[in-house]
């Protein structure tokens, strides 16, 4: 009995499906044949059919007219490109302070640029700055003897300097006469 009841559904869904394509396509026959309509309405009243004339002088005339008139519709065209890209950029402003409203902001590209500390204090406080800062105050400060007694202590364990001495003919001729 379930099953019945599920193909009458499926059935019945196809049967919409199938009569809303018909009306679709019923609507967009009429909605193409009017705007064919309506082209063939807007030809005829701005494009009057073409009559040329058989003397020289009429053909002048016509040219002229229809020099005019191309030069009132590249005026025309002139304008309307005019307002197009001004309605564009009013357009990009407005959803530019509407993306500042919201708050959400492009990150410009960040470069690294080397300055001292009082340069940027310099020139975020401007000329108010007078502080300089001196970052080696804080820093500890090393006794003289600790760096000497330190320095002998690597001079006895630096395995560079014996290899120095014992290089090249003269290290050679030391070597073989200690040996001896």
């Amino acid at each position: 009995h379930l099953q019945k009841k599920r193909r009458a559904a499926t059935a019945r869904r196809q049967h919409l499906k199938s009569a809303m394509l018909q009306l679709a396509v019923t609507e967009i026959e009429k909605e193409t044949a009017a705007k064919e309509v309506e082209k063939q309405n807007y030809l005829a009243e701005h494009c009057p059919p073409l009559s040329l004339p058989g003397s020289m002088q009429e053909l002048q005339e016509l040219c002229k007219k229809l020099h005019a008139k191309i030069e009132s519709v590249d005026e025309e065209r002139y304008d309307t490109e005019v307002k197009l890209q001004k309605t564009t950029k009013e357009l990009e402003d407005l959803s530019q302070k509407l993306f500042d409203l919201r708050g959400k902001f492009k990150r410009p590209p960040l470069r690294r640029v080397r300055m001292s500390a009082d340069a940027m204090l310099r020139a975020l406080l401007g000329s108010k700055h007078k502080v300089c800062m001196d970052l080696r105050a804080n820093l500890k400060q090393v006794k003289k003897e600790d760096t000497e007694k330190e320095k002998d202590l690597r001079d006895v364990g630096d395995w560079r300097k014996n290899i120095e001495e014992k290089s090249g003919m003269e290290g050679r001729k030391k070597m073989f006469e200690a040996g001896e």
